[in-house]
């Protein structure tokens, strides 16, 4: 799946078997230290796996003046053979309801490049919102890199929805 030039577009490069460990790792490292992470997406039906997604904190440190402190996103990613089912938005609803009501996070954020329509289309089904004076230039990325520019997308808990 980090392999497949579809699945990487918007992404620097595609993974190597290699880095695909290294992420693996870094995930792993992630739950360890935060009790949350990227989970493993599975199809209900025959139990194959087909992505991940989850939260996260970023490596970086974020250009937007962050409302909370870590900063978290959600995230997916899906093997090409199971896009354009709901299956992110699917995944990403229930990680999105844990996270604001089980985690008790204030806000969460994702983003991605303006080109990535697919994801913008996940977020916004998922009622986050993007305001683009917010939108941002990677801090990882050379200025005059294609994917520099990011959008940014947030969702706040609901007063009182905590549980």
């Amino acid at each position: 799946m980090n392999a497949d030039p579809r699945v990487m577009e918007h992404f620097p490069d595609p993974l190597t078997l290699a880095e695909t460990d290294d992420l693996i790792a870094r995930i792993q490292a992630h739950f360890t230290h935060h009790d949350y992470g990227v989970w493993a997406a599975e199809l209900r039906s025959t139990g194959a796996f087909i992505g991940f997604i989850g939260l996260n904190v970023p490596t970086f440190e974020p250009p937007f003046t962050p409302h909370t402190n870590p900063v978290v996103e959600i995230g997916w990613r899906l093997a090409h053979a199971h896009w354009g089912n709901g299956l992110a938005t699917e995944g990403a609803s229930v990680v999105l309801h844990h996270a604001l009501t089980q985690l008790n996070l204030e806000e969460i954020v994702s983003f991605t490049v303006p080109a990535n329509i697919r994801s913008r289309r996940v977020m916004e089904k998922l009622g986050m919102h993007h305001d683009p004076t917010s939108d941002f230039d990677h801090p990882l990325l050379p200025a005059a890199h294609p994917l520099c520019r990011h959008v940014l997308y947030r969702i706040r808990q609901k007063v009182g929805a905590a549980s």
